[in-house]
C-alpha cells in the first residue's frame, strides 16, 4: 500500500512540475496584429519592420539574438515618438544583449525630444524597456499600458 501511495505521489509531483514549467509561445506577430486592432489610434501610420536585418539596422540587435520579432515605429519623426518592438531572444545571454540595445535605443528618443518638445518627453517617461525570460519589448506610444497588458497576457 505505501508502494502504491508513494509511486501516485511521485506522478502527480511530476505532472504538476512539468505543468508549471510550460511557457506561452507567444506568436509575436499575432501580438502585434492585436496591439494594432485595439489601439489603431495610436498605432496609425506605423511602418512595419519586416526583416531580422532590420533590427541590427535601427536598433544594433544582432540578428543571431533575435528567435522571432514584431515591430513597427513610425517614419514621421516630426509627430509623436511611437515605437514598438517585440522581440523573443534565443537565450538569456541574447535577451540581455537586446535589453540593451533597446535601452539604447529608448535613452536616444528620450534625449532627442527631451531638448525640443516637453509634451513628447512626458509620452517617452511614461514607457519603458521590459524584460520577461527571453522576451523583450520596448514600447513608446501613447497607449503604453494598455499596449502592455495585451503583451504581458500573450507572454506571460
Amino acid at each position: 500500500m505505501k508502494r502504491i501511495i508513494t509511486a501516485t505521489m511521485a506522478a502527480l509531483i511530476l505532472v504538476m512540475a512539468f505543468a508549471g514549467c510550460g511557457a506561452k509561445n507567444a506568436d509575436l506577430k499575432s501580438v502585434l496584429s492585436d496591439i494594432n486592432s485595439k489601439y489603431a489610434d495610436a498605432t496609425a501610420g506605423l511602418k512595419e519592420l519586416t526583416e531580422v536585418e532590420d533590427l541590427d539596422k535601427y536598433y544594433a540587435i544582432s540578428v543571431d539574438d533575435v528567435k522571432q520579432f514584431a515591430a513597427e515605429i513610425n517614419p514621421d519623426t516630426s509627430t509623436a515618438p511611437v515605437e514598438i518592438v517585440l522581440v523573443e531572444a534565443v537565450d538569456k545571454t541574447a535577451s540581455d544583449n537586446v535589453k540593451n540595445a533597446l535601452d539604447a535605443r529608448y535613452q536616444s528618443i528620450y534625449s532627442l525630444y527631451s531638448s525640443y518638445s516637453a509634451d513628447q518627453v512626458e509620452l517617452v517617461k511614461k514607457c519603458k524597456v521590459t524584460q520577461s525570460g527571453n522576451y523583450v519589448t520596448m514600447v513608446v506610444a501613447s497607449d503604453y499600458d494598455g499596449i502592455m497588458e495585451t503583451v504581458n497576457a500573450a507572454i506571460k
